[in-house]
């Protein structure tokens, strides 16, 4: 479009672009509500950086005011990670005006990211997972919750948002499978494996009615607490240190995210393709999901110092 983008007859300024972008991304994208958030956040900086250097319209746009807010947030001292987030979203309102033709140029042309270390996810060895299921009192109701949690969390790779958010209409015992709202309110069915199965049963057959007790059912969440209630991320957390504890694992090195990356990584080592594992992690980038094979390498690496002659007798560092 020429000079002069405009919306609905009205001048379109970049207070406007990010507005129209961000419902855009909501709307149309389905966009989780702290994404909205931090995106509008990060592109409000980037406006409050373009209007400094007089540039207030879209197509004013130009690389050079991009270069300058890039070392603009360097001089800031923002980490890496930082930069980069903020440069994606970025990218992502620039499209949606490039795609409504509101921009003469791409000013994001050849602006290259921060480079950044990728970290490796920390995982659990199959072995510490079986200690911390073992380490669970199934004679309680609360401990038949733990259980199923756990093994819900491990052989089906949920998020603990997910997992804790999930109503009882969720799980189809005769299908094995559960139906799982993400990320952006996105709907995927997930496979239930038999050990998760067995527990979920014994869970709602025993444990959920006796935490319920003769309270109304309200909420029709699938976990509950002591009290009746939905269990929420925090109280989860703190039950997995405490059980990691008990079977005297390091407890910094357990949380959920951490059972979520152990299912990733024992299903790849199983055998497994990326693609499957990406749909049932729900994500939806496949470069999110190539993490895992970083991991399995890290395995190999720990088995040749732990078994090989010329190795250490340890594990390596990752």
């Amino acid at each position: 479009m020429a000079r002069g983008a405009s919306w609905g007859g009205d001048p379109l300024d970049l207070d406007g672009l990010r507005d129209r972008y961000l419902n855009h991304a909501r709307l149309e994208r389905g966009l989780a509500k702290k994404t909205i958030e931090a995106y509008a956040s990060d592109l409000t900086r980037f406006i409050q950086h373009a209007e400094s250097v007089g540039i207030t319209r879209p197509e004013e746009l130009t690389r050079g005011c991009v270069l300058g807010f890039i070392d603009r947030l360097a001089d800031e001292g923002l980490a890496a990670s930082s930069r980069a987030r903020i440069l994606s979203a970025l990218r992502r309102m620039i499209a949606f005006a490039a795609s409504r033709e509101w921009l003469e140029s791409d000013p994001l042309e050849g602006v290259q990211g921060p480079r950044q270390a990728r970290s490796l996810p920390r995982v659990l060895r199959p072995d510490e997972t079986e200690k911390l299921l073992e380490g669970v009192d199934t004679s309680t109701p609360l401990g038949m919750r733990d259980r199923a949690m756990i093994e819900l969390l491990y052989g089906s790779g949920l998020r603990v948002s997910e997992l804790v958010g999930l109503p009882l209409s969720a799980f189809d015992a005769r299908g094995g499978l559960l139906r799982v709202r993400g990320k952006g309110q996105k709907e995927r069915v997930v496979p239930v494996g038999e050990s998760s199965l067995e527990a979920l049963a014994t869970y709602l057959r025993d444990g959920r009615p006796g935490l319920l007790g003769k309270r109304p059912d309200r909420e029709s969440g699938l976990f509950l607490s002591r009290r009746g209630s939905p269990m929420t991320r925090q109280n989860f957390f703190l039950l997995l240190r405490k059980l990691a504890r008990k079977a005297g694992i390091d407890a910094a090195r357990v949380s959920p995210h951490v059972l979520r990356h152990a299912f990733a990584t024992d299903l790849l080592e199983g055998g497994a393709d990326l693609r499957s594992i990406q749909a049932m992690l729900g994500h939806s980038d496949l470069s999110t999901t190539q993490v895992y094979t970083h991991v399995s390498r890290g395995r190999l690496r720990d088995t040749v110092e732990e078994r090989h002659p010329r190795g250490t007798g340890r594990p390596g560092r990752r």
